[in-house]
């Protein structure tokens, strides 16, 4: 039988309020954003205006003192998945290789924005990759942390066939995180794609079996389980908003919460 999720450090306090639940304590965070947070809509590549918004809220939150660790997409630059099906020849490791890489660069990039305004920064990848980045350690990580660095966790699990969803579970696992943030270009979850169906209704609260049972596509399966098993939360909010991404860094209930119960 999986253990519960517990840690020593902090607790998620759940509070009812008139209007909805907020979680009053999130003091460390791991936050998933993809690829496609680092480029203009509908736009490949990396925009450092994209890049400077993003880190411009990270570091307002981490100088109030949140810890946060950061999982990066490499989407706009290469999908390992999407490659190998366009290409014949490159093996589907060697493809999902390539992507773990797309998001080195991707971290590259956000520790140079977020340092540019003054945040203090550690990226760590799950290749060995010395000369530009840290190996991630789970321990050396956490003192990262503790010390109030931004940790930029590159490279997904360092192994092919797992998505980077499935690595943000895992690392806010090992992190002993209170909760993990799915960062996406939506408000939270529908009940089904809200660009293609206006009549998609939006979820304020879902239980993981929910998640799991509707095939809703939020995070894949892997990473749902993960989280389901060891019971940590996950909200999902759309990032685009302006302030939503400091809210959620800073506790504040934004977008759709995934726990273990539906209220």
């Amino acid at each position: 039988m999986a253990a519960n999720h517990t840690t020593p450090f902090r607790t998620i306090v759940m509070t009812e309020t008139q209007s909805d639940t907020q979680i009053t304590t999130t003091r460390r965070v791991v936050l998933k954003i993809s690829g496609e947070g680092f480029c203009p809509v509908h736009e490949r590549g990396i925009s450092m205006d994209a890049m400077s918004r993003l880190a411009d809220q990270v570091v307002r939150s981490s100088l109030s003192g949140v810890q946060i660790a950061i999982i990066m997409g490499g989407g706009n630059i290469l999908r390992g998945g999407q490659f190998k099906a366009a290409n014949n020849s490159i093996q589907e490791a060697t493809a999902h290789y390539m992507g773990m890489l797309a998001t080195v660069i991707n971290g590259l990039a956000l520790q140079d924005a977020i340092e540019n305004l003054g945040g203090n920064t550690r990226l760590m990848t799950a290749l060995h990759i010395d000369t530009v980045a840290e190996p991630y350690i789970r321990r050396k990580a956490i003192r990262h942390l503790e010390k109030g660095r931004i940790i930029l966790l590159a490279g997904g699990t360092g192994s092919p066939y797992v998505t980077t969803d499935t690595a943000a579970a895992q690392r806010a696992l090992e992190l002993q995180a209170d909760v993990l943030l799915k960062a996406t270009k939506v408000d939270g979850v529908y009940s089904d794609d809200p660009e293609k169906n206006p009549h998609a209704v939006l979820y304020n609260e879902l239980g993981y079996s929910d998640v799991l049972r509707q095939n809703l596509r939020v995070m894949d399966q892997e990473a749902i389980a993960k989280c389901k098993d060891h019971g940590m939360p996950i909200m999902v909010f759309n990032f685009r908003k302006e302030g939503n991404l400091r809210r959620a860094l800073g506790g504040e209930r934004v977008g759709t919460l995934i726990t273990k119960n539906t209220l």
